[in-house]
C-alpha cells in the first residue's frame, strides 16, 4: 500500500484508526492476526549438522577410509595427523558459518525497545514489539522509529534515514501526500523502522510492523540472498570429486595387480601377510596421491593474505573472500565516503565582478563583495568545529566555515567580532536562513539559501562595493553561473543582505524581501585524490567499476565522469528507471550502465544478480542496512568500517578507511594469494605425480616397489606442508594487475599450471626411476633407498622451481623469500633424521648406503630441478621465435 500518496484522513481510514488511537480490545485482536512487531529468522542448523557437512567431500571420504585402514594396520600416528587436519578444517568452517548468520541478529537489535503510543485515549509507554498497525505513536528527538508509519503531524521533524537510504543528511518530514511515485529516500511524509529522530517532534500512524516494514523486507532479502562459493572453492570441490575417484581406481588397480602376483607366485611366502602388505601399500599410494594437507595449506595461505590486507585497511571476515577478490570482474561501489571524501567542500564561487583570485590569503586584499560573501557564509551558519577538531552541524555549513579557515580567516574570529543578535532558522519550505548582526555601528540582516528563491527576493546587487539596482542583465549573469554550477552537479548557495534600523531586535519572514544580492558559492563532496589512479588501475586490470548510490543522478554522473569511472558511451539510470526494465532489457543494457542513482535494496540485489548471470565475480560495497542483502548476495561483500553492524555482519570484508583505493589494493593481494595457492597446489601435485610415475613404472616392468608404505607416509609428512606454506609467502608477480580477471569457467590447472605440474612431475619421476635402476644394480634394498632419497630431495628442491611458472628462482630473487629457504632446510633436516644410524632401518635404508649413493641421488634430484628452470626459459623464447 502506497500510504505516502494518500492523505492523512485516507490513511487513518485505511488502517481503521483515528487520532485517539486504538482500543485494547482492537490491539489484542490485531496482535492475534498479525503477530508481534519483531523480526524472526529461520531456524538455524544445529552445530553437529554443520560439522558433519564438512565430511561429505569425496576427497575427505577417501582420506577417512585410508586413515581407518592405517589404524587397523597399526600406523596410528599418520592417521591421527589426518584426523586432526580434517577436524580442524571442519571447526573453522562451522565458526565461519555461525558468524555469517549474525547479520539478522544485528538487524533485530535496531528495533526500538519502547514506544510512546495512544491506547484507549491515553498516552502510554509500551514495548515496541507490542505495536500493531493503526497505533498512534509520538516521536521526539532521540527516539528510534519503532515501526513504519505515515506522518500525521510534524513539528520541524527531522529523521536520519541513512541506514536505509545511504544519504548522510537527515530528512525533514511533512504531512502532505505525494502525488507521484517516489523512491524511499523521497517519501518525506513517511517514517521507517530503525531510523533515528534527530530534531523536532511528530506523530505517526503505524502502517507496517515486523516483516511488513522496510527493515523487515531487508531481513527477508538477507535470508533469501544466496551465500556464494568462491571460484577456488568450486574448483577444489569439483577437482576433489574427480581426484578421489581417480585415486580410488589407482589404488584398486595397484592392489589388484600385486594381489594377483602374490596368488600366482610360486614363492613360499605367507600369502595373508603379502596380501595385507599389498593392501597397505595401495592405501599408502592413496595417501601419497591425495595431499591431505591441501585444505589446511589453502587456509594458511589465505590467512597470510588476510594479514597483508589488514595492513592495507581491509579486514577479512571470511577467509575465502581473499581469493574471491583476486577473481573480481566487477566492483559495485557506493559513492559517498568510498569514492569521495564524505566532506562537502567549496570548490567554486561567483561574484558579479571578479574571479576566485579575489580570495587571496591576505584578507586586506579582498574586494568588498568577497568580504561580504564570506561574512554571510560564516555568520548565517549554525555549524561548528569543537576543541577536538570534530565538525558539528550540517555538512554544507561545515564546508563554509572550513572554506573561511582555508583563506586564513578563522571563522571563530569573525563570529566573535560580529555576534548574532537574532535569527530566522532554515526550513525546507522557504529554503532560507537569516541572522541579524551589527557591522561598524550599523545593523544588517544576512541571508543565505537556494538561488532560485533568493534571486526573487533581491532588488539590488553589490557591485564594485556599491549597492546598485539588480538589472535583468546582471541577474542573467547570476542565473547562468548557477546553471553552470548545477550542470557540474555542484550544490549552490546564494548570499544576500539588507541594512536595517539599529532599533531592530528581531527579524520576521516579511523582512526577507528587498535584499542586496552578493554572490554564489558552489560545493561538492569531492573525489578522493587516490581514486583517480585506482580507477585507472582497475581498468587496466580488466575490472569494471560501477557506482550504485542513493544520491541524485546528476551528482553521481558528474562524479563518475570526473574520476574516469564512466566512459563516454555509458549512461546513468535511476532506481525507478531500473524498476521499469524487464530482466531481458537489463541484461541487454547492463554493459552500458555505469551509474545507478536513487536505488532501493531490491535494486542493488538485482544489479548484482544481473552481473552474476553474465558469469562475472562481483564485489559490492556498502555501509547501511539497505546494503546488507546485496552485500550477502555478492560474491564478495565489502562493508565500510564506519557503517552499520548489519552491513558488517553481512559482508566478507570490512574497509577500516572506507576507501575505494583499499579495495583495489585488496584485489592485488587477492590475485597474489590465488597465484600462491596455485603454486602450492602445483608443488604438491607435481611431487605426488613424480612418485606415482615411479610406482607405475615399477609395476609395469615388474620391478620391486620403489618405496615402502612408511617411506611414502614420511615423505607426505616431511615434504608437503612447509614448502607449500612457504610458497604462499611469495611476493606478487610483476604482471599481477596487468592481467584480465580469471574466467570463472577456468579450471584449477589452467594458465599453464597443468603443463608445469606434468613437466615437473615427469622430471621427478624420471630422476627417481633412473636412481632406482642404479640402486637395483646392487640390490633391491639399495634400489628402494636410492628411489626414496631421490624423491624426497627432488620434491624438496622443486620448491625453488615452483616459486613462479614464468620466472626462474634467480630472476625472482633467490633469497627474496626467506620462508622457502627455511622450508628447504627443514626438509633436508627431516631427511637427515631418516638416514641416522638406528633410524635408517625403519625407512629401509641399508647400512651399505653411503656418500657415493647419496651424491648420485642428489645429483639426479638437482638435475631435474635445473631442467625445470631451463624449461621456463625455453617456453618464454618460443613465442618470440614464432613471431620472427
Amino acid at each position: 500500500m502506497e500510504y505516502y500518496r494518500r492523505s492523512v484522513t485516507d490513511t487513518l481510514e485505511e488502517v481503521q484508526s483515528s487520532a485517539n488511537g486504538l482500543t485494547s480490545a482492537e490491539v489484542d485482536n490485531r496482535l492475534t492476526k498479525e503477530g508481534y512487531n519483531e523480526l524472526k529468522g529461520k531456524q538455524k542448523d544445529p552445530l553437529w549438522k554443520l560439522f558433519l557437512e564438512n565430511f561429505k567431500d569425496p576427497m575427505v571420504i577417501v582420506l577417512l577410509i585410508a586413515a581407518t585402514v592405517q589404524i587397523v594396520m597399526g600406523h596410528v600416528m599418520e592417521s591421527v595427523i589426518i584426523f586432526v587436519v580434517l577436524i580442524l578444517n571442519a571447526v573453522i568452517s562451522v565458526v565461519q558459518t555461525r558468524k555469517a548468520e549474525s547479520s539478522l541478529d544485528a538487524l533485530r537489535k535496531m528495533s526500538a525497545p519502547e514506544a510512546k503510543v495512544i491506547r484507549d485515549g491515553a498516552l502510554l509507554s509500551i514495548p515496541a514489539r507490542e505495536l500493531v498497525r493503526g497505533d498512534i505513536v509520538f516521536l521526539e528527538a532521540g527516539d528510534y522509529v519503532p515501526a513504519d508509519g505515515r506522518i500525521i503531524d510534524s513539528g520541524s521533524l527531522r529523521i536520519d534515514e541513512g541506514m536505509l537510504t545511504g544519504e548522510s543528511e537527515a530528512v525533514e518530514k511533512h504531512i502532505q501526500p505525494i502525488d507521484h511515485e517516489a523512491p524511499l529516500g523521497d517519501r518525506r511524509n513517511m517514517a521507517f523502522s530503525g531510523s533515528l529522530v534527530v530534531y523536532g517532534r511528530g506523530t505517526l500512524v503505524i502502517t507496517g510492523t515486523a516483516l511488513g516494514t522496510e527493515l523487515g523486507k531487508i531481513a527477508g532479502l538477507i535470508e533469501s540472498a544466496e551465500a556464494k562459493q568462491t571460484p577456488l572453492q568450486r574448483k577444489l570441490e569439483s577437482f576433489g570429486k574427480k581426484l578421489g575417484l581417480a585415486v580410488l581406481g589407482l589404488s584398486i588397480l595397484i592392489f589388484s595387480i600385486q594381489a594377483a602376483r602374490v596368488w600366482l607366485s610360486n614363492d613360499t611366502v605367507d600369502t595373508t601377510e603379502a596380501i595385507l602388505n599389498a593392501l597397505m601399500f595401495a592405501v599408502a599410494v592413496a595417501v601419497a596421491a591425495i595431499p591431505e594437507a591441501l585444505s589446511s595449506i589453502v587456509t594458511i595461505v589465505l590467512s597470510v593474505g588476510t594479514n597483508k590486507m589488514a595492513r592495507q585497511n581491509a579486514i577479512i571476515r571470511k577467509l575465502p573472500a581473499v581469493e574471491a577478490l583476486g577473481s573480481t570482474s566487477v566492483i559495485c561501489t557506493d559513492k559517498t565516503g568510498t569514492l569521495t571524501q564524505n566532506k562537502m567542500t567549496v570548490v567554486d564561487y561567483f561574484l558579479p565582478e571578479g574571479s576566485q583570485e579575489q580570495f587571496s590569503l591576505q584578507a586586506d586584499e579582498w574586494s568588498e563583495e568577497a568580504r561580504r560573501l564570506l561574512h554571510i557564509a560564516v555568520l548565517c551558519n549554525d555549524s561548528n568545529i569543537n576543541e577536538e577538531g570534530k565538525e558539528l552541524g550540517d555538512p554544507t555549513e561545515v564546508a563554509l566555515i572550513a572554506f573561511s579557515n582555508s583563506k586564513n580567516r578563522d571563522y571563530r574570529e569573525i563570529r566573535d567580532n560580529f555576534p548574532r543578535e537574532a535569527e530566522l532558522p532554515f526550513d525546507s519550505e522557504r529554503k532560507l536562513m537569516t541572522t541579524l548582526h551589527t557591522f561598524d555601528g550599523q545593523k544588517a540582516m544576512l541571508t543565505k539559501g537556494g538561488p532560485d528563491v533568493l534571486f526573487s527576493r533581491c532588488t539590488h546587487v553589490l557591485l564594485s562595493g556599491q549597492e546598485v539596482p539588480l538589472t535583468p542583465e546582471v541577474l542573467e549573469r547570476f542565473t547562468e553561473a548557477n546553471e553552470q554550477f548545477s550542470s557540474r552537479a555542484l550544490r549552490v548557495l546564494a548570499y544576500a543582505y539588507k541594512t536595517v534600523p539599529n532599533t531592530v531586535t528581531e527579524v520576521g519572514l516579511e523582512d526577507e524581501q528587498n535584499l542586496v544580492l552578493v554572490g554564489l558559492s558552489a560545493m561538492i563532496d569531492p573525489p578522493r585524490e587516490a581514486v583517480y589512479g585506482s580507477i585507472a588501475e582497475s581498468n587496466k586490470a580488466g575490472i569494471r567499476t560501477i557506482m550504485i548510490t542513493g544520491d541524485h543522478k546528476t551528482t553521481a554522473q558528474a562524479i563518475g565522469r570526473d574520476i574516469g569511472l564512466m566512459a563516454e558511451h555509458e549512461i546513468a539510470v535511476t532506481g525507478q528507471e531500473l524498476d521499469a526494465m524487464s530482466e531481458e532489457e537489463l541484461d541487454s543494457r547492463l554493459e552500458q550502465i555505469g551509474v545507478y542513482a536513487r536505488v532501493s535494496p531490491e535494486n542493488k540485489i538485482r544489479i548484482v544478480r544481473a552481473w552474476q548471470r553474465k558469469g562475472k565475480i562481483t564485489a559490492m560495497t556498502g555501509d547501511g542496512v539497505n546494503d546488507a542483502p546485496a552485500l550477502k548476495q555478492a560474491d564478495i561483500g565489502v562493508a565500510m568500517g564506519s557503517g552499520t553492524d548489519v552491513a558488517k555482519d553481512s559482508a566478507a570484508m570490512i574497509l577500516t578507511d572506507d576507501n575505494f583505493v583499499s579495495i583495489v589494493n585488496a584485489v592485488a593481494v587477492g590475485r597474489t594469494v590465488f597465484d600462491n595457492i596455485k603454486k602450492a597446489i602445483a608443488y604438491l601435485f607435481a611431487g605426488n605425480l613424480g612418485a606415482i610415475i615411479a610406482i607405475l613404472f615399477a609395476l609395469i616392468f615388474d620391478w620391486i616397489n620403489p618405496f615402502t608404505a612408511i617411506q611414502l607416509l614420511f615423505i607426505n609428512l616431511a615434504n608437503d606442508s612447509l614448502p607449500a606454506i612457504a610458497l604462499g609467502m611469495e611476493k606478487a608477480e610483476p604482471d599481477v594487475m596487468s592481467r584480465k580477471p580469471r574466467d570463472i569457467g577456468e579450471g584449477i590447472f589452467a594458465g599453464g599450471m597443468m603443463q608445469a605440474v606434468i613437466t615437473r612431475g615427469l622430471l621427478i619421476g624420471i630422476a627417481v626411476i633412473v636412481s632406482q635402476y642404479i640402486g637395483l644394480q646392487h640390490s633391491d634394498e639399495m634400489g628402494i633407498a636410492m628411489a626414496f632419497t631421490t624423491l624426497i630431495l627432488a620434491r624438496t628442491l622443486q620448491t625453488f622451481a615452483a616459486r613462479s611458472n614464468s620466472q626462474t628462482s634467480v630472476e625472482a630473487g633467490f633469497f627474496s623469500n626467506k620462508y622457502v629457504i627455511g622450508a628447504v632446510l627443514v626438509c633436508f633436516a627431516f631427511y637427515g633424521i631418516a638416514v641416522l644410524p638406528g633410524v635408517r632401518d625403519i625407512f629401509s635404508i641399508p647400512a651399505s648406503f653411503g656418500m657415493d649413493h647419496w651424491l648420485t641421488a642428489t645429483g639426479l634430484a638437482l638435475g631435474s630441478v635445473i631442467v625445470m628452470e631451463l624449461a621456463k626459459l625455453v617456453r618464454r623464447a618460443l613465442p618470440s621465435r614464432q613471431a620472427a
